[in-house]
């Protein structure tokens, strides 16, 4: 195998994920390797626990990284949540609800779809009227879908379900970019990664629970599908109540480092000034994309700062532009998905990366390759 420098592997990252990851966060990737019931580790666990909570603007106690990309969040949630026969409506707009549906499905779920259009915010009545009339006992959504850079207006939901149906909440993208509020929103269960807007490698999701989630999963007629995801045995291992802790996994000691460092950048920044920084640059970016031929896909009242979707104008091809992107000048920019394969870029101005600097060298970078 050939050796690489790291000068092989700089690379501006502005794809939908993952986000440039700064100095500090590789530098604690670095740290020595310690048991994973060392009461140092144990200290940073709790810490990092707590770092989630004030960053999901949650109090619950079930707040842990799930050892494993988002996809394991959300596998995490979905199969704890669901039983076989349980009924739980989804709100499909692109990819990753899709996803969702699929998981619900392999839990044992009778799943009802809201199909909504991409590009678009599913609209609130549709996902009620589902849920009222299929009795659902789960709604999940999408908060920002990935494939489309769509903000979906979680906030309306709990008010118009009411009580009842637990709400199920991807925030893979959303989580540090945008405002998520688990507890004034009502959320039962919330899941994201460390690779978007945290600005830390791919490889844990965050999750949380609600205090009642939690005690409808004690009270399951069926053993969770998943016996690694199973929050009844993972909730002994991370609960920082619980100090004698029980081994359930070897936990990823320096991913958890990673974590435990983005947080303390995030958390110190302040979310207030963190979610701005996001709105400025990818407003920033936005309206150079525009000024040069661009045309953003979602409407701007639904439209997420930190992962902007564009149709090229007629002179750029897909593929050979992002590739001289990345060749040239070491930027790279997604493609489209589904039906937006090879017309539309998914550009990331996430974590670290999301400054007006970046946006402009990005800018820069398209208008040398037009000439």
């Amino acid at each position: 195998m050939r050796t690489r420098t790291p000068e092989s592997l700089v690379r501006h990252l502005h794809g939908p994920g993952p986000s440039p990851v700064p100095q500090s966060v590789l530098d604690a990737l670095a740290l020595p390797v310690v048991g994973h019931l060392d009461p140092e580790f144990v200290a940073i666990m709790d810490e990092v626990s707590q770092g989630l909570r004030d960053l999901f603007l949650t109090s619950n106690r079930l707040t842990f990284p799930v050892s494993g990309t988002g996809s394991a969040g959300m596998e995490a949630t979905v199969f704890n949540l669901l039983e076989p026969g349980d009924t739980a409506v989804i709100g499909v707009k692109g990819v990753f609800g899709g996803r969702m549906a699929e998981e619900a499905r392999r839990a044992g779920a009778e799943v009802v779809v809201v199909e909504g259009e991409w590009g678009r915010a599913i609209p609130t009545e549709q996902l009620v009227q589902a849920a009222h009339a299929h009795g659902a006992k789960v709604v999940g959504i999408v908060h920002a879908e990935t494939s489309t850079g769509v903000r979906q207006p979680v906030e309306e939901l709990r008010p118009a379900l009411g009580p009842e149906p637990y709400l199920l909440v991807d925030t893979v993208t959303g989580l540090g970019g945008v405002p998520v509020r688990v507890d004034e929103w009502g959320i039962d269960a919330c899941y994201s990664g460390t690779q978007k807007c945290l600005s830390v490698p791919p490889g844990l999701a965050p999750v949380t629970f609600s205090a009642r989630a939690v005690e409808m999963i004690g009270a399951r007629h069926t053993p969770i599908r998943s016996w690694y995801l199973d929050t009844t045995l993972l909730s002994a291992y991370w609960d920082d109540a619980d100090t004698s802790r029980a081994y359930h996994h070897t936990a990823p000691i320096s991913m958890v480092y990673a974590l435990h460092e983005g947080l303390r950048m995030v958390l110190e920044e302040g979310l207030e000034a963190t979610w701005a920084r996001h709105a400025e640059a990818g407003g920033h970016l936005q309206a150079g994309l525009v000024d040069r031929g661009f045309t953003l896909l979602a409407p701007e009242e639904h439209r997420l700062p930190q992962l902007t979707t564009a149709f090229l104008p007629d002179d750029l091809d897909d593929a050979s532009t992002r590739r001289r992107l990345l060749d040239e000048h070491r930027i790279e920019v997604g493609g489209g998905l589904g039906p937006f394969a090879g017309r539309i870029w998914r550009v990331g101005m996430m974590g670290h990366g999301a400054t007006v600097q970046s946006a402009d060298r990005l800018l820069a970078a398209i208008d040398q390759i037009r000439g």
